[in-house]
């Protein structure tokens, strides 16, 4: 099944995508122009692959659909939706480029990474979990034990002689021995948070996605905060991630040092100096501070 999808001007789609050019290439992943990933309709599976045909002023996607059998009306809509989601189609730049065009630094970064749009989880589940894993570790080991997990747990999906692999469900981690989680390198105290939370969910006891509609910060955060294992930090972090809400995980060294860098002269701040400077930023924090680390990764200067 092939379609096309438009998105609210401007949008780069290539520049959004291009955060995912290292990722696995069975679970998801940017290259030559295109990315996959697999996506889950109820207890389906199908591969997302997705590139650019408009431009940054007339943004148009080509999605084209892979799975084992056909795909109805309703699993399209449902692939539209997260879709969607994902890049942030339907999501207005506009307002943020003109609230920040009295501060010098992001008026340059965003002139020059015009049409970048923050890519979400598909789900909040899978934002707290990579959250959870990068606790207190960096990045790239992280990323290494997350592929562990999600290649030793996820549903997998077998195309023209290719594996790829969808994220564990809570449902999946929930059953799984935690000596079988260990292996994938988690430490104790985060196999047991993973799967305290999972279990939650599994049980009805928790439901993240509603999360998604609140619409108070400092609730979601006091939500979150309450689950075993889930900090200030990891609750702001699957904020941005998995919910699209306005957060700055302001504890975040890597985030403190990008910020550091181009407005104190790399200058170490501490998280509360931090957040003074993103005061101004205002309902935008966690989008200024995705274009600040992009454009650290791009070496842009400002």
């Amino acid at each position: 099944m092939k379609f096309t999808l438009t998105a609210v001007p401007p949008f780069d789609f290539d520049l959004s995508a291009m955060i995912f050019s290292n990722g696995d290439k069975e679970i998801r992943s940017y290259a030559n122009g295109k990315f996959w990933q697999v996506i889950r309709i109820d207890d389906k599976l199908a591969l997302a692959v997705i590139e650019s045909l408009g431009t940054v002023d007339k943004p148009r996607l080509c999605v084209t659909l892979r799975s084992k059998k056909e795909s109805s009306n309703r699993e399209k809509s449902r692939v539209v939706e997260i879709v969607r989601w994902l890049f942030g189609l339907d999501y207005d730049l506009k307002p943020f480029y003109e609230h920040v065009r009295n501060d010098k630094v992001l008026t340059r970064i965003t002139q020059k990474l015009g049409g970048l749009s923050s890519p979400a989880t598909a789900t909040v589940f899978e934002a707290l979990f990579d959250s959870i894993v990068e606790q207190q570790i960096s990045l790239n080991v992280a990323h290494s034990l997350e592929r562990n997990v999600i290649k030793s747990f996820g549903d997998t999906l077998k195309l023209d002689g290719e594996v790829y692999y969808a994220y564990p469900t809570p449902q999946n981690l929930a059953e799984v021995a935690a000596d079988e989680l260990r292996k994938c390198g988690l430490s104790g105290r985060k196999t047991e948070y993973i799967q305290n939370v999972s279990r939650l969910i599994a049980e009805g006891k928790l439901d993240l996605e509603e999360l998604k509609h609140c619409e108070d910060a400092d609730a979601i955060v006091s939500a979150l905060d309450g689950i075993r294992g889930v900090g200030v930090w990891t609750a702001e972090l699957t904020m941005v991630r998995g919910m699209r809400k306005n957060a700055l995980p302001a504890d975040d060294l890597g985030l403190r040092r990008v910020i550091a860098h181009y407005y104190r002269h790399d200058k170490s701040i501490s998280s509360d100096e931090a957040r003074a400077i993103a005061r101004k930023w205002g309902g935008w924090k966690g989008l200024a501070a995705f274009y600040l680390i992009v454009a650290d990764i791009l070496d842009i200067s400002a």
